[in-house]
């Protein structure tokens, strides 16, 4: 059985790939179709980018924590950091300028996630990310089995 992961990083940009390759694993691991595992990674990346442009304004050395959990029928992934707290919904809409770099990784977890929650903590947000695979493996097929 694949088993939930708990991961305590800087907001250093260095460590968006292994978070990024360790949350595509298990979800890779859960039975996801290798497009789905793609824009789960690609959510994850978004989001922590996110925290370290906006939450802490580019710091390097601000905590943020992950946690990616199997669920009954998917996979929820957790992150959590102490910023600003700024809660992106409460924002009016930007409209998206294709000659911009930026804005695309909201507009991205919203429509690759089947939920995503952002909720404000006394400091800082945690936002929840749902995913559900499009077909839930039978008895037949081994969850979380080594490629």
């Amino acid at each position: 059985m694949t088993r939930a992961i708990s991961l305590t990083i800087s907001s250093d940009p260095e460590q968006l790939a292994p978070v990024r390759h360790a949350i595509e694993k298990i979800a890779s691991d859960l039975g996801f179709d290798s497009d789905a595992v793609a824009k789960i990674g690609l959510c994850v990346n978004e989001a922590l980018a996110n925290v370290i442009r906006h939450a802490y304004q580019g710091s390097t050395d601000q905590p943020i924590q992950i946690n990616a959990e199997p669920t009954n029928v998917g996979l929820k992934i957790i992150i959590r950091d102490w910023g600003n707290g700024v809660n992106p919904d409460t924002l009016p809409p930007k409209p998206h300028d294709p000659l911009k770099p930026g804005g695309l990784g909201l507009i991205c977890m919203r429509e690759m996630m089947d939920e995503v929650i952002f909720e404000p903590q006394d400091k800082g947000m945690q936002l929840t990310m749902n995913k559900k695979r499009a077909d839930r493996p039978d008895e037949n097929h081994s969850v979380g089995a080594a490629a």
